[in-house]
This record gives structure tokens, sequence and C-alpha cells, in this order.
């Protein structure tokens, strides 16, 4: 016979193990909140804005083609920016104890697109470290890329400023809790089902006919506790020498 599942079963299961599954909920916001708050590191970010742009010196019809050499040479200058021999600098100049390698690491660069702001994004424990890997970083580019590429196109637009009250960017305890809410329903809904599967027993007619597979001729009653009978019959006993 085959075994099929009504949505009122499903929310009876639901509802028999709903402590269950506020239980697994609730711990497991609480792991996440305490692993957000007390085992995660803050990380801050701050970024300086690097401007790519040739200086007018020709006629103002070629001043598009210009804007187009620009475009193309920001991905080299990007790659550049992350190099060891603008990071070495960066490094001895600020006497950090940490390879270029690492500090490839903490540093992104991107740009909009077809924009000639180039960001350099830097993330650290330090809010202010932050800060001045940014603008050296900026700054050594700015000096040596003359040099490496010949160019005098770069300049820097907007250096990274350090807030009074920076706020972490990572980790998130809001977002993580919520996502532990999440999971933590999940799986208590999965244990509330994995019980109702795992019990066998046997509680109505029903279950009988579903599992024996054969109709229900009869029922018992439930047969009354000892102490009740006693009670009963010697109500039956005063009722009857009333009544004589």
């Amino acid at each position: 016979m085959e075994e099929t599942i009504s949505l009122q079963d499903l929310f009876k299961t639901l509802k028999k193990n709903l402590g269950i599954i506020a239980l697994t909920t609730i711990l497991a916001i609480t792991i996440a909140g305490a692993v957000s708050f007390l085992f995660l590191t803050p990380i801050y970010e701050n970024s300086t804005q690097i401007l790519v742009n040739q200086e007018q010196t020709e006629a103002a019809q070629l001043t598009n083609q210009n804007i187009q050499t620009d475009l193309q040479l920001i991905n080299t200058y990007s790659v550049i920016i992350k190099s060891p021999a603008i990071l070495d600098q960066v490094i001895e100049q600020m006497n950090l104890d940490m390879s270029a390698e690492a500090l490839t690491s903490k540093i992104t660069v991107n740009t909009a697109e077809n924009s000639q702001v180039v960001n350099v994004v830097v993330r650290d424990e330090d809010p202010a470290q932050a800060v001045e890997i940014a603008n050296t970083t900026a700054e050594v580019f700015e000096n040596d890329v003359r040099e490496l590429m010949n160019v005098d196109n770069v300049s820097i637009l907007s250096p990274a400023v350090l807030k009074e009250n920076p706020s972490p960017v990572e980790p998130n305890p809001i977002l993580n809790m919520a996502i532990a809410a999440v999971v933590g329903l999940m799986l208590g809904v999965g244990i509330a089902f994995l019980r109702e599967y795992l019990d066998t027993s046997m509680k109505t007619e029903q279950d009988i006919e579903d599992i024996l597979g054969v109709p229900l001729l009869g029922v018992i009653s439930p047969i009354k506790e000892k102490a009740e009978l006693e009670t009963t019959t010697s109500n039956r006993r005063k009722a009857a020498e009333l009544n004589g």
C-alpha cells in the first residue's frame, strides 16, 4: 500500500516538534553572534583614487584619442600598482613586517567601466594602517610610473582619509546571524521529520491499517486502572445496600 503524507500531517509534525525547531534556531543564532563578536577579527577598509589623464599638449581634436589611450593603459597600471616594484617600496617606507605577497592580499585595484579613475582599496585589521597603506601605495606609484612607463598622466585624485569612528566591513554580525537563523530553522525542521520517520510506534487506528495493510475490525476499549475499578465497585455496593 502506497504511503501518503497529507499537509495536515506535516503541520502536526512541525507543531509537535516546535520546541526542537525553536531551540536549534536560537542556538544557531547565538553561536553565530558569539563567533562574530568574540572570535572574528574586525577588518577595516579604506581607499584612494588615482586619476589617469593626459596633459593638454596637443590639439583639442586629439583629446578623445588620448582618453582611449589612457583607458587602455589602466589595466597595465592596475598590475603595476600591485607589483613587487611598488609594494617593496611601500613596505620599506612604512617599515611593515610582511612580504610583498602578504601586502598584495590586502590591496584591491578596480576601475569603473570607461572611467579614467583607478580605485586602490586596502583592507586591514588596523583602520589607520589601511589609510596609510592606500596613500603610500598611491604616492609610490605616482612617482615611479613616470620612469617605468615614461608617462606623466597619473595624479592622486582623492587620498584616503581616516574617519572618526570607522566601522569594520567584516564581519557582518547581523548578516551572519540571519544566515544562521535560516540554517538553524532548516536543521530543526530536518530533525523534526527525521524523528517522525524513525518513530515506528503505532499511535492510532490508521497507523495499524497503514502498517499491516489490512482493515481494522474492532477496537478494545481502554482498561480502567485498578483503583478506579475498586471505587466503582464500592459505589455500586453502597447503592445496592441503600436500595435493599
